[in-house]
Order: C-alpha cells, then structure tokens, then sequence
C-alpha cells in the first residue's frame, strides 16, 4: 500500500473509516490540495448506511431518509453527484394511518402549506384527524414554547423531552401521535428517553424554522449506489486514496509531530490522521492523553433499529411511505423500484427504538408483523408473501439521553494532529446522516487550520444555506 497521491505541499492525511464522516473528512481535504489516505475495514464505503445483493434484490440495510433542512448532506450529495438520485418532496407530505380508528377516519396527513413559519403547518395541524381539538390547540402552544428555548442553554441536555412534554400540557395521545412519530424516527428514542436539547433541535430545525425544512428526500436507488459507488468515484477523482478491507491496529504519536498509523504488514506515517469510526473503536484506537477523558466514550450508549423488509406478489400499497398509529409497525416505505424488483411490491418497515425486538427470531417477526400489515394496509390480506427477511443495526445510533451532550467530544483532542469525526461527535444533530457529514466537515476544518491549508469555498456552502 502506498501513502496516497502527491498533494499540493506534500501534507498527508490518514481519514479512518469509510463511512459519511470519513468519506467527507476525505473529500474536503483533497479539495483542499492535501493528500490523504481513506482506510476502511469492511469491504465497502458508506458505514452503517449500505446495500446488499439478496437473489435479484439490492437491498438497502435499512431506510434513511433526510430533510431539506440537511444542508450539509445536501452538499455531500452534490459534491458526489448524486442529488438527482435522492430528490427531496416539493413540500413536505406524511400520510398517517391510524388502524385503531373507525374505516374512513384512519388517515390523517401531516403537511405544509406555502405560508411563513408557524402557519405553514397551521392547516394541517387544524385538521388532523388523530388528536382532539383541545390537543391540537395545545400542541400549538407547545411548538411555540419549544421554538422559544435557547439550544445553547446546556441546562436542556440535562433534562428528558417526555417531562417537559408533560409539563407543557400534552397529554399522552399527542406524544404518540405527533411528537413521538416524529420524535422516534428522528432520535431513536421516544420522548421520555430524550435529551430534550436534542429534541428541541431536531424541531425547531425541521418544523419551525423555515417553511419548506421539514420537506423529505430520500434515495431513490440503493444506498450502495451513492454512499458507495459514487462517493468512491469522487474520491479517486479528488486523488484519495482509497482502501478497503484495511484495517487500522494503532494508531500512535512520532517525535517530530507526525503520526504513525498501522495496519496489517504495514505503516503509514501521517502529518494528521482523523478517526472517524464509531465511539468505541475510537476509544481503543486513541493514544493516551489524546483526550482528558477518554472514558466518556464508552459512555456514550448505542440504540438499536429493526428493518423488516416483506415482498408481495402485488401491489398494497399506492404511497412512497406512510406513517402508522395503533400498531407496532412505525413507518412503512416502497422500496419496489430502487431494489430492482419487476413484479409484486417490495415493502421496508424501520422500526426504531428497537430494543426488544432486535434480537427476536425472524419467524416470530414475521407472526407479528404480517398480520399488522394486514390491519394496515387492506389490500396486503389477499396477498402472497414472496419473502420475509430482517436487518438488525444493533448499534445504529448512539442513545440520545438526557446528559449525553457532556459525553461528545469535538473535532479537536489534545494531540496536536489527531482529529475525530462520526455522527456521534459534537455536531449538535442527533445521529443521523446529516450529524455525521457535519463532523467530516469538522474533523476537516480543523485539520486544514492547523497544517495551514485555507478552506475550499465549496466545502462550506451548506452553511451558508443553512
């Protein structure tokens, strides 16, 4: 293996990890004339958002989604090429199916009008069918309480967004059918598990900030194809070198202030490294005194999602997603066109803060959620099943309870060179594609001060779209 292609004043850079972060860590030190070299241990790029051949199916490991307010995985997008192939909705638009309530008043919709905050949502909020008037009226008075915090105040990290909830007049029908449904989706963690910093961020960013934020995009190719295929390609365009199936063993300090940076029957030396893999592999990889507290990584917990993926041998469903109450199914997508499939519908239900699920045979999965499906969507009851198959990310995200903002460290440690990166760094975002391509952006700006490289304008412009 060699050190990577010559940059601009002979700097070298080692990213480790090929995930979002590291894969943006990459690109924006490329861009910026600096040599690096990107070192990945599984077979592939793209971290925890990936596909998989299953027959004549590419499958996505699990459906992600992201909104208009994601300007920086808007840019990562951009930056890749592949923004035509992850196209966001012209306004946001949720259908959500109630399978508790009487036929004909199942389906309620979540969506904006072409009005400023908050009235861009005021009609909808009107009429949706799954809360009372009363609660309705008092999920408006909470919105505004909510968009008066201050996201700076570390206090609201210390507290969980369930009690706060309560304290400002939902009731428990509201928390399932509104906050949470966007809640769970979002954090992975329903209300009284979460930070309500981050809680907060996640609503006043997406729903009461700018009318059009909360707008969903989504892939629609596999996920291989973008966080894989064309981000490879734009690396070796930037003149990264790329390894995968590399595995990082150590990484240490040298006496002149470079790093050594070793994997199998090979060492690589390095004026910066960024590490960009997940909290615990970070904490084994960091050298000592790299952080004052390296502990607090461990610290950090992880929450599981649950993906069931179920082909029909037709046609049940009309909507790209819904959304589900009164069942354990949470959010259902069509994933029919992107895996390749020619006839019959292939569905994906992500079911997140999947904790007692995540380890339950397929076949009692398949008991539960068939029927479910059936409650749901009508025309699934005459319909045969062509498989039934489930992903389990047992450590998709990190947990975003009350008190783990003390626990993210930033970009920066205290050994000069030694950057960190991952959606589960000091990014302000809770785990989500757009926290990690934050942090690549980071690990990258602050690596670029210190070996004195100015900033590529490109790599920022989200910031000015934000």
């Amino acid at each position: 293996m060699s050190d990577g292609r010559q940059g601009a004043d002979g700097r070298h850079t080692v990213v480790v990890g090929g995930g979002l972060a590291g894969i943006t860590a990459a690109l924006a030190l490329a861009d910026a004339g600096v040599r690096v070299t990107l070192l990945e241990g599984r077979p592939r790029l793209g971290g925890l958002a990936f596909s998989f051949r299953r027959g004549d199916l590419t499958v996505d490991n699990g459906q992600h989604v992201y909104l208009r307010c994601c300007t920086a995985y808007r840019w990562f997008l951009d930056r890749i090429g592949g923004a035509a192939l992850a196209p966001l909705q012209n306004r946001l638009d949720v259908p959500v199916v109630d399978v508790a309530r009487p036929a004909g008043r199942r389906l309620g919709r979540l969506r904006r009008d072409a009005l400023p905050v908050p009235l861009h949502l005021g009609r909808s909020l009107a009429a949706y069918p799954h809360l009372s008037l009363a609660e309705r009226a008092r999920v408006g008075r909470a919105a505004l309480a909510l968009k008066g915090l201050d996201l700076a105040d570390p206090a609201l990290d210390a507290q969980d967004f369930g009690s706060w909830l309560t304290a400002h007049g939902q009731s428990a029908r509201a928390v399932e059918a509104l906050w949470d449904l966007v809640g769970v989706a979002t954090l992975n963690a329903v209300a009284g598990e979460a930070s309500l910093a981050l809680a907060a961020m996640v609503f006043k960013t997406g729903l009461l900030s700018d009318p059009g934020a909360a707008d969903i995009g989504w892939a629609h190719v596999p996920l291989g194809d973008l966080h894989d295929g064309l981000a490879g390609r734009a690396l070796d365009s930037a003149g990264v070198r790329t390894e995968v199936r590399t595995r990082v063993t150590s990484v240490s300090a040298e006496g002149d202030g470079r790093w050594s940076v070793r994997v199998p029957g090979e060492t690589l030396t390095a004026d910066a490294v960024v590490l960009a893999v997940p909290q615990g592999e970070t904490h084994d990889l960091l050298p000592a005194g790299a952080l004052d507290e390296p502990g607090r990584l461990r610290e950090i917990g992880t929450a599981p999602i649950l993906n069931v993926h179920v082909v029909y041998d037709r046609k049940v469903l009309d909507a790209p997603f819904l959304a589900a109450l009164g069942t354990p199914v949470q959010w259902v997508f069509d994933r029919t066109d992107a895996s390749g499939l020619r006839e019959g519908q292939y569905l994906a239900l992500s079911q997140s803060t999947a904790q007692d699920e995540i380890d339950t045979p397929v076949a009692a999965l398949r008991a539960r959620y068939l029927p479910e499906l059936e409650r749901l969507l009508p025309r699934a009851r005459g319909a045969g099943v062509r498989d039934f198959f489930v992903t389990r990310e047992r450590h998709a995200t990190f947990a975003p309870a009350p008190g783990v903002g003390r626990l993210r460290p930033g970009a920066r440690t205290e050994a000069p060179g030694l950057y960190l990166a991952g959606a589960w760094t000091a990014t302000g975002w809770p785990a989500t594609m757009e926290s990690a391509v934050r942090s690549g952006v980071n690990a990258a700006d602050a690596a670029l001060g210190a070996l004195g490289r100015p900033r590529p304008h490109r790599l920022f412009a989200f910031e000015e779209a934000a």
